[in-house]
């Protein structure tokens, strides 16, 4: 790949980099931005690492945020109030797979050399429009090749998080992952065991929304191991349902319930929240139940049944079958504006106390009585006709 002589930085970026360097402090830009911009793909946050330590970036700078100074972090607020992170340079001196202690001072090079994959090591000077790619990234870029940088093995040994990355990023950009690569992941993936449940969703989640194709996403997963340590009920997918998962929108908590055969195991596993966990076992319990969509009433009791998890239910339906009517149904009887919930009644609990229904559950279940008559013909949804079978 032949890079381009100068990249387009945006100002306030330019800004933090005149800063720095005017103070003394060697600046680049690296990372993501850079890789995206060399990929042609739209990405106005970039990373700067510096000379600097975290706490001559504080005192450089009026608006900043310490959202890592362990580990050489600070966050520099420019006059729109978005955050540009700004790293010192920097090494891993000590790692136990999930946290590393890292030293300062170190140069440029020494930092690039502790990055997770090639064309994530490759950088920018973005005052003196100089490039320095040691390890060969943006060739990588044009190869279509993840490979780590230096040692796959210690790569990963030092964050056993790099393997799932490996998978997000050959699935994001439709890249191989190199055989050494691949290998060290395979022979590693033990080691996602000691990660936090909250590090593996979002990396899981992250995958499902950036992906091209979540099929290749899963499929990767499996391959390596790393579905069998943290998502052991995701079910073999054949070919139709491949697709079906393609289609489907990047919603990760609706394809996590679909590729699940116990949603809510799963989802729990990776401490999701419990509106999440209870919207997975909502799926689950209701994903094969479907009404007969020739019949109203059945299609109104399902939609009263299911409640909100309807929409879920629908859309794997469009993406299984996008000939299925009952869409088109659902949304005849949602702009019919037909009452579905007690709610929806032309009468509140304390009308059948008034028409002489004793108070306590003998309310809600007339309440409950009253819904089946209305779901069956929502004409008859007032209150002269409901107090009169009351």
């Amino acid at each position: 790949m032949n890079v381009p002589e100068r990249l387009d930085i945006p100002r306030e970026v330019l800004n933090i980099a005149h800063k720095l360097e005017a103070a003394g402090f060697e600046t680049w830009c690296v990372g993501g931005a850079i890789r995206d911009t060399l990929l042609g793909v739209l990405n106005h946050d970039f990373d700067l690492t510096t000379a600097a330590h975290p706490e001559d970036v504080q005192r450089l700078f009026r608006r900043t945020v310490p959202i890592g100074v362990d580990h050489g972090t600070v966050a520099v607020l420019d006059s729109a109030n978005r955050p540009h992170e700004i790293t010192t340079f920097r090494k891993d001196v000590q790692t136990d797979g999930r946290h590393a202690r890292v030293e300062f001072g170190v140069s440029l090079t020494d930092d690039l050399a502790r990055r997770d994959f090639t064309i994530n090591a490759i950088a920018y000077h973005p005052l003196r429009h100089e490039w320095r790619d040691l390890f060969h990234g943006a060739q990588d870029l044009d190869r279509k090749l993840i490979r780590a940088v230096g040692d796959p093995n210690w790569r990963f040994q030092e964050d056993y998080l790099r393997i799932l990355r490996a998978l997000r990023f050959a699935a994001r950009f439709e890249f191989r992952i190199h055989g050494p690569t691949r290998e060290a992941a395979h022979a590693n993936v033990q080691g996602l065991s000691q990660l936090s449940a909250e590090r593996v969703r979002e990396e899981w989640f992250k995958g499902i929304t950036t992906a091209r194709r979540v099929s290749k996403l899963v499929a990767l997963w499996r391959e390596v191991g790393a579905a069998r340590i943290w998502l052991p009920e995701i079910r073999a997918t054949g070919g139709g349902e491949r697709g079906v998962i393609d289609r489907l929108p990047r919603d990760p908590v609706l394809i996590t319930a679909f590729l699940a055969s116990d949603p809510a195991s799963l989802l729990t596993r990776l401490k999701c929240a419990t509106r999440d966990v209870e919207r997975g076992r909502a799926i689950r319990d209701w994903r094969d139940r479907y009404p007969d969509q020739k019949r109203l009433v059945d299609v109104r009791r399902w939609l009263a049944e299911t409640g909100p998890v309807a929409d879920d239910l629908l859309t794997l339906l469009g993406a299984s079958d996008p000939h299925n009517n009952l869409p088109r149904v659902v949304a005849a009887v949602r702009v019919a504006r037909d009452p579905l919930s007690l709610k929806e009644l032309a009468v509140r609990g304390e009308d059948l106390i008034a028409a002489g229904v004793r108070p306590g559950p003998d309310v809600g279940e007339a309440l409950h009585r009253l819904l089946e008559e209305v779901l069956e013909d929502p004409g008859r949804n007032t209150r002269d006709y409901l107090l009169t079978r009351v």
